[in-house]
């Protein structure tokens, strides 16, 4: 997915810091009319922002009604509302309550003292006062936090926000890695301890990704706002095939519910479909995303868990690393709980155990993908730590296993001593 600045009149090409474009759905019809921001929460991370925040200046601009808690992430604003239009008000919401007025970095943390709302940046170390007379700042004064930890989308974004510009100084000439720590060909590194740095630790998985040259592809504003009627459902499976002959490994995801016993399953007939298209198509990559989550949904399987597994194992081979900022879109809206964020990081155990025999450079790639996968928000620091705290012959043999989450430490120690600094940061502000 293709990110503008946050910034956006900063006409500086190597600004760093980056957020998603503003993506909306328009559902419902006459008075019952509703805009959803289909992003919401991942630009609000991006700014280290509650999403309360955004949806409800939202709201007073438009002077519309919105919800600011909602359980299913499905951030609305009552109306018919453009993307666009809630991109242009968004540049407002960053100039007053993100952005540093001496030096306009994003780096900042909110406070409130007294009546009084402040922005503390941790880049010029100033501090200054938001205007009294924004309607948003009576509301942020009586929705205060109470006083202790941030929740987990402030504490990521600001994690995001550091290694950002810590990733800028090294491009700009000032970070000082020659690029001599290179993991070894079978992708287990030679020196894990070298974690413990964790400046060292952020260049080197940044480095092997950089290394990777991905390629950054663009989703549309409203290539996920697909109609899903029936009748363009209908329209887009005439077009579909009905063949399917293989089957998936999709054991050990420990659901009991259809296609348990084996044989052709509706999860067996997705993944036939999207290798037949691969096929015609001329391979993985030129199969359409959209297409796929049609023919999930024409199977009644798009909101299963183990129908991440099918994907990872069929839109994904040796060359993932490249291929998942491609697929962001599909993932985005069907990872949607923990038990997705354990199918999606099983699978990818699969993918690698299996694909690793032909290419054995896959492991040394384990934390690349698990970066990736992060800072997309494909999953969450307490499903990928607890995911790694120990081998499993779950989807894979022992081994393998074993091997896998080896690979991953220096991305597993990354998060952890990432998070104690932030702890350690927020006592101190205390």
């Amino acid at each position: 997915m293709a990110l503008i600045n946050v910034q956006r009149d900063n006409p500086d090409p190597f600004y760093r810091y980056k957020m998603e474009r503003i993506q909306t759905k328009i559902e419902g019809k006459g008075n019952g009319i509703k805009t959803v921001v289909v992003n919401l929460s991942s630009v609000a991370q991006s700014l280290a922002r509650p999403g309360s925040y955004l949806i409800k200046y939202f709201g007073f601009e438009l002077g519309a009604q919105t919800n600011i808690d909602p359980a299913d992430d499905r951030w609305i604003i009552n109306g018919a509302h453009e993307a666009s239009k809630l991109q242009e008000l968004l540049d407002g919401f960053i100039k007053n309550f993100v952005l540093c007025k001496p030096c306009q970095n994003p780096e900042t943390d909110v406070h409130i003292n007294g009546g009084n709302i402040t922005l503390d940046c941790k880049a010029c170390g100033r501090i200054t006062t938001v205007l009294p007379s924004l309607k948003l700042t009576g509301f942020i004064l009586k929705n205060a936090p109470k006083k202790g930890k941030k929740d987990k989308a402030e504490r990521k974004a600001a994690r995001k926000a550091k290694q950002n510009g810590k990733n800028g100084d090294k491009e700009n000439g000032s970070g000082g890695d020659d690029g001599s720590d290179q993991a070894s060909p079978n992708g287990e590194d030679k020196n894990l301890d070298y974690a413990s740095d964790d400046d060292a630790l952020t260049r080197k998985i940044k480095a092997e990704a950089q290394s990777l040259e991905i390629k950054e592809v663009e989703v549309k504003d409203d290539d996920w706002a697909v109609d899903m009627s029936a009748e363009a459902v209908k329209a887009r499976q005439e077009q579909l095939p009905g063949e399917f002959k293989t089957k998936l490994v999709l054991n050990g995801d420990d659901e009991e519910d259809e296609g348990e016993g084996g044989g052709n399953t509706v999860y067996d007939q997705l993944g036939t479909w999207i290798q037949e298209h691969a096929e015609e198509t001329g391979g993985i990559d030129n199969v359409d995303d959209i297409a796929i989550y049609v023919q999930a949904k024409e199977l009644g399987i798009e909101a299963k868990h183990r129908t991440i597994m099918v994907l990872v194992q069929t839109i994904f081979d040796e060359n993932i690393v490249s291929q998942i900022p491609k697929h962001v879109g599909i993932l985005k809206q069907m990872v949607t709980s923990e038990r997705h964020e354990k199918a999606l990081l099983g699978g990818t155990e699969r993918l690698i155990g299996q694909l690793s025999k032909d290419h054995p450079e896959l492991i040394g790639k384990v934390t690349t993908i698990l970066h990736l996968y992060y800072n997309h928000d494909l999953v969450s620091e307490e499903v990928v730590t607890k995911w790694g705290s120990r081998a499993s012959k779950k989807y894979v043999d022992l081994a393998t296993s074993k091997k896998v989450r080896k690979a991953a430490e220096p991305f597993l120690t990354w998060l952890a001593e990432a998070e104690e600094e932030s702890d350690e940061e927020e006592s101190d502000d205390e």
